[in-house]
């Protein structure tokens, strides 16, 4: 996979959805789009995360060069309490409050997907927003510091990684599971395969 020829580009830095969008045959050029993530005031949840994909999507859509004139892909996640974003946690005792604020508890995780498609300064915009559910069991204030010292979830929004240790934390989840990782498969998979854009469909002969 590694050395095919990528057929988009990921406006991201993260490598999780590096290699989310690998596990669904997705060869990929990376551009990591700087974008100001500030909520707008109380703007919700729900278009907060669009905006924000959207940003990053458009960021490196203007540097067509830099991009090789390819389709870019672009996904915000966040973590939302009570209708309050939670955001990635800057010290411990942030990451440790957020933990504990949503143990014993049910909270979403929303995550944004555009995909930016054409040949002009006026691109094709395609999106979805999926909301999934994640319930956590109770957190005691002495695990989350340990949680924290492994250094997991300091990049993270809300403060955890559903796919490394903060996993024992969950007690069930309704929804996109890679969603909440920060690319929700099959939604991505839809989205391309609407561009035109080919997904792993099997073996090839």
């Amino acid at each position: 996979m590694s050395d095919a020829a990528p057929v988009l580009c990921l406006a991201s830095a993260s490598p999780r959805r590096r290699e989310l969008l690998l596990r669904i045959g997705v060869p990929h050029h990376v551009v990591v789009a700087d974008v100001d993530e500030t909520q707008h005031g109380q703007e919700p949840a729900e278009e907060y995360v669009g905006r924000v994909a959207l940003a990053k999507a458009r960021a490196v859509w203007a540097r067509g060069a830099e991009r090789r004139l390819l389709p870019v892909l672009a996904a915000d996640t966040t973590v939302v309490l009570d209708g309050r974003i939670l955001g990635k946690p800057s010290t411990e005792a942030e990451g440790v409050a957020m933990l504990g604020a949503l143990g014993g508890r049910t909270h979403r995780v929303l995550t944004a997907v555009v995909l930016l498609t054409g040949e002009t300064a006026a691109p094709g915009v395609r999106h979805r927003l999926v909301a999934t559910e994640v319930s956590f069991r109770p957190i005691d204030a002495a695990e989350a510091a340990r949680y924290w010292a492994s250094g997991e979830p300091r990049d993270k929004a809300g403060g955890y990684a559903v796919q490394g240790f903060g996993a024992i934390f969950v007690a069930g989840l309704a929804g996109s599971y890679s969603g909440v990782m920060g690319l929700p498969l099959f939604e991505t998979a839809e989205l391309l395969r609407e561009a035109g854009i080919p997904v792993w469909a099997g073996p090839v002969p």
